[in-house]
């Protein structure tokens, strides 16, 4: 795929840019290894003052920042400005708790001195996909940067100028030339660039298929890799449930980002006894979507990503619908200049359709009727996925078995499932391992040591 910039919302080809030599990337790898010599140095004080820069700046330019991303994959424009802001956020969070993570930590012996030590491991390998183009980026390089290490980030081939807006943003905040690079490459040279002992660790946001792509080669040279990939994410909504904060929640839910989110959610299992009204309510309220220019402020459901999105989106939906799926709006690419998808929604799913088992990225919605909490957990349950999950009820008991028997990384009770700098971020099965954010985000990539002083 070419590095460029090319509107979704048109298809015009913007910018294009030229990949980096061979030659180009090794000076950027040796830039980065003497950059970590220094940097690990640095103080926690010294990395904060110089990460509370960096939300000052993407605070003072969010407008800016937020048109990059509406240009490059067609994100609404006020989601774009809300990203912009939570990065800042997210810069501020580890700024202020980086050190109080990595602190020593005694440990009681009976030695002397025992107690163990976080440090630094050394440049690291970002590959982020282009849905949240500055926010993926942030909840890596924030914690990573003011853990010692330095970042070099792959991001995706249709977000460039996002890419080079954030290593900008990083270097005018004070970080030395080194500390965050962007490299503009294509997906060929990741392979080699893992095998360079200079690079100690990677960590990717993606595809199924690209993860399993970068863990072989990480494991291949026993490094450190942080793995987060696809969701079909399950709405459960039950019969205690605020029915209509469920279903204006649900649509904000599937629609989030134009539906191109690993969060977002895409299977909706609703009680047969409110299912007729859910469904209802949900249908008129995908029906009433205004859909444009996602610089409109009014818009609330833009294009999606690029045309072969479209593309393999409708393929699925149409053989969803093949196998005995019923569609009640939809099902198609809107006939209009740009990458746009009807809002869909699909019920009486087959098992062995796609709109089962695979993730929808766009937006498209699956919904299931179950008779009890049993088989709404089974249901939800089954598929390969285990990134988030969002539960609806009053139930005090119901509450509790979703916390525990719902498969997923992350449970959110009466809210939809979100990322935020307080909580761990990241999924099981599928989904992939590790996390990011919170206290167990920043010590992914650091060496835990015990010290024992006898």
């Amino acid at each position: 795929m070419a590095i460029a910039t090319i509107n979704p919302a048109t298809g015009e080809l913007v910018k294009t840019f030229e990949p980096l030599t061979a030659q180009q990337i090794e000076e950027k790898l040796q830039l980065a290894a003497s950059a970590f010599k220094a940097h690990r140095k640095t103080s926690f004080s010294d990395r904060a003052a110089k990460m509370l820069r960096a939300a000052q700046i993407l605070e003072e330019e969010k407008d800016e920042c937020a048109r990059l991303m509406t240009l490059e994959m067609g994100k609404p424009l006020k989601a774009a400005v809300g990203e912009a802001l939570k990065c800042a956020s997210g810069c501020r969070y580890y700024a202020e708790h980086a050190e109080k993570f990595l602190a020593d930590e005694i440990v009681e012996t009976g030695a002397r001195r025992s107690f163990i030590r976080y440090l630094p491991l050394g440049p690291i390998l970002a590959v982020m996909p282009w849905n949240f183009p500055f926010w993926q980026v942030l909840r890596f390089a924030a914690p990573a940067l003011m853990a010692g290490n330095v970042g070099l980030l792959k991001h995706a081939s249709n977000v460039p100028q996002c890419a080079l807006k954030i290593e900008e943003i990083l270097l005018r905040a004070g970080f030395a030339a080194g500390v965050f690079q962007t490299l503009l490459i294509g997906s060929a040279p990741v392979d080699g660039i893992l095998n360079d002992p200079r690079v100690v660790a990677a960590t990717l946001t993606g595809s199924e298929q690209a993860g399993i792509q970068v863990g072989i080669s990480a494991a291949k040279r026993i490094k450190k890799v942080v793995l987060e990939l696809g969701g079909s994410d399950p709405f459960i909504v039950m019969p205690s449930a605020d029915l209509d904060a469920a279903v204006a929640t649900a649509v904000e839910a599937r629609i989030q980002n134009n539906g191109q989110s690993c969060i977002a959610a895409k299977r909706f299992i609703v009680s047969e006894k409110i299912a007729d009204e859910f469904e209802r309510k949900f249908v008129s309220r995908m029906s009433a979507l205004r859909i444009g220019d996602p610089f409109d402020p009014n818009t609330q459901l833009g294009p999606l990503a690029n045309a072969d999105a479209v593309t393999t989106l409708d393929a699925d939906v149409k053989k969803s619908i093949a196998a005995g799926a019923r569609l009640l709006i939809g099902g198609h690419p809107l006939d209009r200049p740009g990458s746009f998808y009807a809002p869909t929604v699909l019920t009486n799913i087959p098992k062995d359709s796609p709109a089962y088992k695979e993730e929808f990225f766009g937006p498209v919605a699956s919904i299931f009727r179950v008779q009890n909490i049993d088989q709404a957990i089974s249901i939800a349950n089954d598929v390969r996925f285990g990134l988030g999950a969002s539960a609806w009820t009053n139930d005090p008991a119901e509450t509790e078995r979703f916390i525990n028997e719902l498969e997923a990384g992350m449970v959110f009770l009466n809210k939809m499932v979100a990322s935020d700098p307080r909580v761990p971020f990241g999924g099981v099965k599928s989904s992939g391992h590790g996390r990011e954010l919170s206290v167990q985000g920043i010590r992914e990539f650091v060496n835990i040591k015990t010290v024992w002083v006898q």
